[in-house]
């Protein structure tokens, strides 16, 4: 990923609290295979086209993903996430969720937004 992706969306993921069942649906529907994501004692879904392409994630709404919203998010690069937070609380966003590179903000509208600040040498 070059500084050509600052800006855009490169990911999207769904947490909910039945993430095997939506998995399934979305494997049906959009004919994704899923494989396991391993996380702390679980394991979330990542979600492949059927040209082995990985598309998005189907999350479980526990561990660090709990306070996530059950809403697609899309994750757009930033060079920098402390900043893009300030603007989007001056602007009257509220942040969701902070972690050490990715956030999830709710927009003045109601909307849902996630940004993730890849390492310097990726961006």
């Amino acid at each position: 990923m070059g500084t050509s992706s600052v800006g855009k969306p490169v990911w999207f993921d769904l947490t909910v609290p039945n993430a095997a069942e939506v998995r399934d649906f979305y494997a049906a529907v959009c004919g994704w295979r899923a494989e396991d994501h391993p996380m702390e004692n679980y394991a979330d879904f990542s979600m492949y086209a059927p040209d082995g392409t990985r598309v998005s994630g189907i999350c479980h709404a526990k561990g660090v993903n709990a306070s996530l919203p059950p809403v697609w998010l899309p994750y757009v690069v930033v060079e920098d996430l402390d900043a893009t937070l300030l603007t989007a609380e001056a602007r009257g966003g509220t942040i969701i969720d902070k972690r050490t590179s990715i956030a999830v903000i709710q927009d003045p509208a109601g909307a849902y937004m996630a940004f993730w600040q890849a390492a310097p040498e990726t961006v």
